[in-house]
C-alpha cells in the first residue's frame, strides 16, 4: 500500500550501491548535495523496504532541503543481528567516502531503523569517528527486552504492535544473541557525547515508553533532545501522509528540525 503512494513533487528516486548495501538515493530539483539524510526503514528488523517508505522519505526529503539515501539494510530470519547494524554503518561510511560531510548528514528512521540510528550513534561516538549532524527517530524500538510500561499500556489502543508481535520479532533478529546489547537495544547504552536527538511518537502506541525512556536517558546524559509527542497517533503514522493530515504535520516538524540540525552544522 505504501508504495504506491507518490514521490514529493519534482523528486526523483535512483538506485545506488551503497558500499555494498543496496540503496536508493531520492532527490528533489532544490536539494542541497551537500545534505544527506541517511534513512533507515523500520519492519521490526524482518519485513518493510525502499519501496514501502519511498514516499514518506523523499517528503522528509524535500521539506529538509536535502538528499535521502534509503538502505535495504539485510533483514531476519535470514540474516540474523548484527547484519542490519553493520550495514547501516556501511552505508554511513559509503556517505563520508563519498565526500559528503560528517556535518552534512541526519541519520534518520523508524521503528527497528529508529533503533538502529541510534545503534549507529553509539558505534560512532564509541570508536572516535566524525559524528552526523544529529538523529531523527519515528516511534523508535530500542529495547528489544520489550520492557516498557506502555507495551501493556497501550494495548486496547494499538491496532498494530502487541508484545506478542515484538517478542517474536526480537527471537527472529537476535536468535540467541542478548537483547542488552547496546547495538540491539540502545536504550540502555552509555549516551554521552551523542548529536542532537529528534524523537518523535504517538499516544496510541505499545512503544511509547520507548521513545519516552530515550528522551529521559539522552537528557539526563547531557544531549540536547527534542521529544515530540502526537496525541492519538499510531505507530510511523508518517507513512500513512497521503491521508492523515497529523502525518503531513510531522513530517514537517522534522523537515523544519533537519534543516534546522543541518544549518547548525
Amino acid at each position: 500500500m505504501f508504495g504506491a503512494f507518490p514521490l514529493a513533487p519534482g523528486a526523483t528516486a535512483t538506485p545506488v550501491d551503497a558500499g555494498g548495501v543496496p540503496a536508493e538515493w531520492t532527490a528533489t530539483p532544490e536539494a542541497d548535495p551537500g545534505r544527506v539524510i541517511l534513512y533507515v526503514h523500520g519492519g521490526g528488523y524482518v519485513s518493510g523496504s525502499i519501496a514501502s517508505h519511498r514516499s514518506m522519505v523523499s517528503h522528509l526529503g524535500r521539506l529538509a532541503g536535502a538528499r535521502t539515501l534509503a538502505i535495504d539494510y539485510r533483514r531476519a530470519p535470514e540474516s540474523a543481528f548484527p547484519a542490519a547494524f553493520e550495514d547501516t554503518g556501511a552505508a554511513y561510511r559509503f556517505l563520508l567516502d563519498s565526500g559528503v560531510p560528517p556535518g552534512g548528514i541526519v541519520l534518520a528512521g523508524d521503528s527497528a531503523g529508529g533503533g538502529l540510528v541510534m545503534a549507529t550513534l553509539i558505534a560512532l561516538r564509541d570508536a572516535g569517528g566524525p559524528m552526523p549532524a544529529g538523529g531523527f527517530c519515528i516511534s523508535p524500538w530500542v529495547d528489544l527486552g520489550n520492557t516498557g510500561a506502555s507495551i501493556a499500556a497501550k494495548a486496547a489502543v494499538d491496532p498494530m504492535i502487541s508484545r506478542e508481535y515484538l517478542d517474536d520479532l526480537a527471537r527472529q533478529y537476535l536468535q540467541g544473541a542478548d537483547p542488552g546489547d547496546p547495538r540491539a537495544s540502545p536504550l540502555f547504552a552509555d549516551l554521552r557525547g551523542l548529536p542532537p536527538l529528534l524523537l518523535q511518537v504517538g499516544t496510541a502506541e505499545t512503544l511509547l515508553d520507548d521513545a519516552t525512556r530515550l528522551a529521559a536517558r539522552a537528557g539526563a546524559a547531557d544531549v540536547r533532545v527534542t521529544l515530540s509527542v502526537w496525541p492519538d497517533m499510531i505507530h510511523v503514522w508518517h507513512l500513512f501522509h497521503t491521508l492523515l493530515t497529523p502525518a503531513r504535520a510531522a513530517i514537517a516538524e522534522a523537515g523544519a528540525w533537519m534543516r534546522a540540525a543541518l544549518d547548525a552544522r
